[in-house]
C-alpha cells in the first residue's frame, strides 16, 4: 500500500503540474497578446512615430485636464502677439490678448473624446453589420443590407446639422458629438466589410470550423476578424479623420454651440476677426490648422503600422525567429537552464 509519504508527493507533483500548465496558459497570452503585438509595431517606423505624436497630444490633453496650464482669458497679454515672440504667450496671442496656446490646450480632451468616440462608434456598428450579414447570408443579408442602404441613402451632412441643432445639449458633450457626427458613417463601411466576409467564409479553414461544429461567434471572433482587422484599422483611423474634420468645419460655419472649446472655434474666431487678410496675425489661423493636421497625421501612421500587427505572416515569423532563438540558446547551453 501506499505510503502517507508517496500519496504527499503525487498530490504535490499534480499540484506542480496543474501550476505550470497555468503559467504556460499566461506566458502564451502574454506573448500572443502583449509581446508579439509590441515587437511588431515597434519594428516599424511609422507606428513608432505615430505613437510620438499621438502621445504628445494625450501629454497636452493630461496637462488640460489636470489644470497645469492657465486656461483661455482675455488680457493675458497684448494683442496679436506673434508665434515665440512672447514667451510668457509662446504660440502667440488673439485680437483680445487671449493666449492661443491656452486655447489649443484646453481644447485638446474635448477634441480627443469627440473623435474616440466617433470613430468607435462607426467602427463597431460597422464591423457588427458587416460580419454578421456577410456570414450569415439569406433573409438575415438581405435585411441588414436593406436597413444599411437606407442609412446610405440619406445625405450625410444635413442630417448631422439637424441632429446637432436639435440636440443642442447632447452636442456640447464630446461623446455625443462624436457619435451625431458620424451617426450614419457606418453604413458604407459595413457593406464593404460585408464584401470582405463574403470571401473569408468560403475559405477552407472557415469551411473546416463549419464542419467541426463550432460555433459561429466563434468562427467569427477566431477566423474571420482577424482577417479584416488591418482593414478595420484603416477605416478606424478614416471615420477618426471624418470627425475631426467634420466637426472643425461646422464649428467653422456655426451650426454646433460655441460654450465649448474647439480648434474649430479658434478657427472661426479667426477667420471672421480678419485674420485671413490682416498682416500679421496669420498665427491665429495656423495653429489651431497645425493641431488639426498633426493629429490626423499621427492617426494614420498609426494605422499603417498596425497593419503589421494583425498580419498573420508577420507574427507567424515573429514566432519563428523566437523559437528559433530559444533553440540556438539550448545548444549554446547544453540544455542547462
Amino acid at each position: 500500500m501506499p505510503s502517507e509519504t508517496d500519496s504527499q508527493i503525487d498530490w504535490q507533483s499534480e499540484t506542480s503540474e496543474v501550476e505550470m500548465t497555468r503559467r504556460d496558459r499566461l506566458e502564451e497570452l502574454y506573448r500572443r497578446w502583449i509581446y508579439e503585438p509590441v515587437a511588431i509595431a515597434w519594428s516599424d517606423v511609422r507606428t513608432r512615430l505615430g505613437i510620438v505624436i499621438l502621445t504628445i497630444y494625450l501629454l497636452i490633453a493630461g496637462v488640460a485636464v489636470a489644470g497645469l496650464y492657465r486656461t483661455p482669458q482675455t488680457n493675458q497679454a497684448g494683442r496679436f502677439v506673434k508665434m515665440f515672440q512672447d514667451w510668457s504667450v509662446p504660440l502667440g496671442s488673439t485680437n483680445s490678448g487671449t493666449d492661443l496656446a491656452a486655447l489649443i490646450i484646453h481644447s485638446t480632451p474635448f477634441v480627443l473624446l469627440m473623435v474616440l468616440s466617433g470613430g468607435v462608434w462607426a467602427t463597431t456598428v460597422a464591423v457588427a453589420v458587416g460580419t454578421v450579414s456577410g456570414y450569415k447570408g439569406g433573409s438575415i443579408d438581405n435585411a441588414i443590407m436593406t436597413v444599411s442602404d437606407f442609412f446610405m441613402a440619406i445625405p450625410g451632412l444635413p442630417l448631422v446639422i439637424v441632429l446637432a441643432m436639435t440636440f443642442q445639449d447632447a452636442a456640447s458633450n464630446p461623446i455625443y458629438l462624436g457619435v451625431i457626427l458620424t451617426i450614419n458613417y457606418w453604413a458604407g463601411l459595413a457593406r464593404s466589410i460585408r464584401s470582405q466576409v463574403l470571401a473569408i467564409r468560403e475559405e477552407s479553414y472557415v469551411e473546416a470550423s463549419r464542419t467541426m461544429g463550432t460555433s459561429t461567434p466563434r468562427i467569427i471572433f477566431k477566423d474571420v476578424l482577424p482577417n479584416i482587422m488591418p482593414y478595420v484599422m484603416v477605416n478606424f483611423v478614416l471615420a477618426a479623420r471624418y470627425t475631426i474634420f467634420a466637426s472643425v468645419g461646422l464649428y467653422f460655419i456655426g451650426v454646433l454651440p460655441y460654450s465649448v472649446k474647439n480648434w474649430g472655434v479658434v478657427l472661426n474666431n479667426a477667420y471672421y476677426q480678419g485674420a485671413l487678410y490682416t498682416p500679421g496675425t496669420g498665427h491665429w489661423l495656423f495653429v489651431p490648422m497645425v493641431a488639426i493636421v498633426g493629429l490626423t497625421f499621427g492617426l494614420i501612421l498609426l494605422s499603417q503600422g498596425m497593419d503589421r500587427i494583425f498580419n498573420p505572416r508577420v507574427r507567424t515569423r515573429l514566432a519563428g525567429e523566437s523559437e528559433s532563438t530559444e533553440e540556438v540558446s539550448e545548444t549554446v547551453t547544453g540544455g542547462m537552464p
